[in-house]
C-alpha cells in the first residue's frame, strides 16, 4: 500500500514539473521569438530561420538558427549560425548564452569584422521581474580572432570580462583580462612596435569601479544604454616585452561624456611608447621633440630615466599629461 501511494506521489510530481518545464520553456521560447519581433516594430533587423527548445527536465535551452541583428540608428549589426540560450529550470533568470565556435559578424555601418571564438559564452543574472535589471555578466572565451577581410587585427588565448552589481543599484565592479593577447601586423604597423616585441602580450587586465546614470536593465537595448557618471579605475595594467604601463585614478563624468579628475600613470621604457602614440595618430609629429624633452626631464627627476610616474589630469574638457596639455578629453558616452 505505501509503495503504491509513493508511485502515485512520484507520478503526480512527475506530471506537475513536466507541464511546469514545458510552460516555462513555452515562455521563455515566446519571450525570446516576441523580442525579436519588438524589434522589428521598431525598424531593426531582427529575423531567425529557426528555434529549438530542448533540456529537458532540469534546464531549458532555446536555440535561435541563423540570428541576425541590426540597428539602423547607430549602423551595428551582428550574425552569426546559431546562439543558445540555457537556464535552470527552477529560475530562468540565471541565463548562459552560448555562441557558435563558427565565425560570427559584427559591422559598424560599412565595416566589418569576423569573430571566430571556441567556448564563447555570456552569463546573464537577472533579478525578478519585468525590468530585468542585471546583477551580473560574464563574458568568457577559448581562443579567440578578430579579423577583417581575411586579416587577422587581434587574437589571443583566453579571455575573461565580469560585470557585477554591487550594494548600489548604478554602480557595476568591472574586471576583465586577457591571456596572450596579439596583436595582428596592422596593429603592429600602426604602432611601429619593434620586431624585438614579442608576438604576445604578458599582461593585458582592468580592474575597475563604474556607476552609470540608471541600472542595466532591458531598456539599455530597448531604449538608451546607461551611461557612466564616475569611474573609480583600481588598475589597468599592460605589459609587452620591455614595454610596462600602470594606471589608477578617479574620473567624474558630466552629461554630455567630459570627464574630470586624475588617472596616475607608471611607464617604463617610455620613449617607445612615444614612438607608437605618434605611429598611430595621437601625438602629431611636431609635439614629439618637446614631449620627449619634457618627459626626459621629468624621467630625470625620479632617478630613473626609463621610468614615468606621471598623472593625466582631465580639467575643463581637456586633457594634459603632467604639465603637458594633450588636447581634448576623449567624451565618455554608450552609444
Amino acid at each position: 500500500m505505501l509503495m503504491r501511494r509513493l508511485i502515485r506521489v512520484f507520478i503526480f510530481i512527475a506530471i506537475a514539473w513536466s507541464a511546469y518545464w514545458f510552460i516555462a520553456g513555452y515562455g521563455l521560447r515566446n519571450a525570446i521569438t516576441s523580442w525579436f519581433d519588438a524589434q522589428q516594430a521598431r525598424g531593426w533587423q531582427a529575423e531567425f530561420s529557426g528555434v529549438e527548445t530542448a533540456g529537458y527536465p532540469t534546464h531549458h535551452t532555446t536555440r535561435l538558427n541563423n540570428p541576425a541583428l541590426a540597428d539602423p540608428v547607430n549602423g551595428t549589426a551582428w550574425s552569426a549560425d546559431w546562439i543558445e540560450f540555457q537556464s535552470p529550470a527552477i529560475w530562468p533568470g540565471r541565463q548562459t548564452l552560448s555562441f557558435a565556435d563558427t565565425p560570427q559578424r559584427l559591422s559598424y555601418f560599412d565595416q566589418t569584422a569576423t569573430i571566430e571564438a571556441k567556448a564563447l559564452q555570456a552569463e546573464l543574472e537577472l533579478q525578478p521581474g519585468v525590468a530585468l535589471v542585471l546583477e551580473k555578466m560574464a563574458l568568457t572565451a577559448g581562443p579567440w580572432l578578430i579579423s577583417e577581410e581575411n586579416e587577422a587585427l587581434a587574437g589571443g588565448g583566453t579571455l575573461s570580462v565580469i560585470m557585477e552589481q554591487t550594494t548600489a543599484p548604478e554602480a557595476y565592479a568591472i574586471t576583465a583580462q586577457i591571456d596572450g593577447f596579439t596583436p595582428g601586423e596592422d596593429l603592429r604597423a600602426l604602432m611601429q612596435s619593434a620586431t624585438s616585441l614579442p608576438q604576445r602580450f604578458e599582461t593585458l587586465q582592468l580592474d575597475m569601479l563604474t556607476t552609470f546614470d540608471k541600472p542595466w536593465d532591458r531598456s539599455a537595448l530597448e531604449d538608451s544604454r546607461p551611461q557612466p557618471v564616475a569611474i573609480d579605475l583600481n588598475l589597468a595594467e599592460v605589459k609587452w616585452g620591455e614595454l610596462r604601463l600602470f594606471a589608477a585614478g578617479e574620473l567624474d563624468v558630466d552629461s554630455q561624456g567630459i570627464p574630470t579628475g586624475e588617472i596616475a600613470i607608471k611607464a617604463e621604457n617610455w620613449r617607445d611608447m612615444i614612438a607608437m602614440a605618434n605611429a598611430a595618430g595621437a601625438l602629431p609629429d611636431q609635439a614629439v621633440d618637446p614631449v620627449t624633452r619634457a618627459l626626459n626631464f621629468l624621467a630625470g627627476l625620479g632617478g630613473n630615466p626609463n621610468a614615468l610616474d606621471l598623472q593625466l589630469n582631465f580639467r575643463d574638457g581637456f586633457v594634459a599629461l603632467g604639465p603637458l596639455p594633450l588636447g581634448p578629453a576623449p567624451r565618455l558616452i554608450l552609444r
